[in-house]
């Protein structure tokens, strides 16, 4: 199935973990892809991965923490790309402590990626949106949005925060034709979950050595398969980018296993 044929797309987190599953997921579907990264060797490996595919596949490296990073890599997509018809925030990064002995710093590292990152790539890629086929933005926010994921506090925060700017987006820009949507992954095995990933901005978990587990154990998929892997989340994102989500926008899809009923 076709869907992204003549569509242009822009990923961002697209080293590594579920933002390398969506590139490879939309290239499979005839789509043309930026992939960005803070990552070369993440952008390497997708690059890799595509195969034959990737004569439709052009990468950046981009921190998306970083303004003028953003409007350089932005502005490279573009180039590549003619145009822009979707976009993927699928970067960011994940970090796990004790709130009293969170730092500061590490408090707004991940606020700045996961929430002002995917603020400043939108920013960006608006005005090119708007001249776009169908045009469609997919946000990352999180099951940790809506609920309880202890030693998590901020990265909670940034990903409540996304939802809630997912949703003013999509009032703000619904009749400029652009429609906005998020995704709540949740029991998802990536590079950000087992702490493999180097791209994606990414790093583990990192639980505190004395993590209490016990409130872990209502966190399991119900359907009793275990962590499911990226390409589950992929091929959500690639619906709600594509057509098949035309009348789909300022709202979140949660894809969890039935971890939160």
């Amino acid at each position: 199935m076709l869907r992204y044929a003549d569509r242009r797309t822009l990923v961002t987190g697209g080293g590594s973990g579920i933002g390398q599953a969506t590139v490879l997921r939309i290239l499979s579907e005839g789509g043309s892809v930026v992939a960005a990264d803070v990552s070369e060797a993440g952008l390497a490996d997708t690059v890799t991965r595509a195969g034959a595919d990737a004569e439709r596949l052009k990468t950046v490296v981009m921190n998306i923490a970083d303004e003028t990073s953003v409007k350089e890599g932005v502005a490279a997509a573009l180039g590549f790309l003619g145009g822009l018809d979707a976009l993927v925030n699928a970067a960011g990064i994940l970090r796990s402590s004790h709130t009293e002995q969170t730092t500061l710093e590490s408090f707004e590292q991940v606020i700045r990626i996961n929430l002002v990152g995917t603020f400043l790539v939108i920013r960006e890629a608006v005005p090119a949106l708007k001249e776009g086929n169908g045009a469609a933005v997919v946000n990352f926010s999180s099951t940790s949005a809506g609920f309880a994921h202890p030693y998590m506090a901020a990265y909670a925060a940034s990903k409540g925060g996304v939802q809630s700017m997912t949703h003013a987006l999509a009032a703000e820009y619904a009749k400029a034709g652009i429609r906005f949507t998020a995704v709540q992954p949740g029991s998802i095995s990536s590079g950000m979950t087992d702490g493999s990933g180097q791209s994606r901005q990414s790093t583990g978990p990192g639980l505190p050595d004395d993590a209490d587990m016990s409130l872990f154990l209502k966190l399991a998929p119900a359907l009793g398969q275990g962590f499911a892997g990226p390409e589950t989340v992929a091929g959500v994102v690639a619906m709600l980018a594509s057509e098949d989500g035309a009348f789909i926008t300022g709202t979140e899809i949660r894809i969890d296993g039935g971890t939160h009923f």
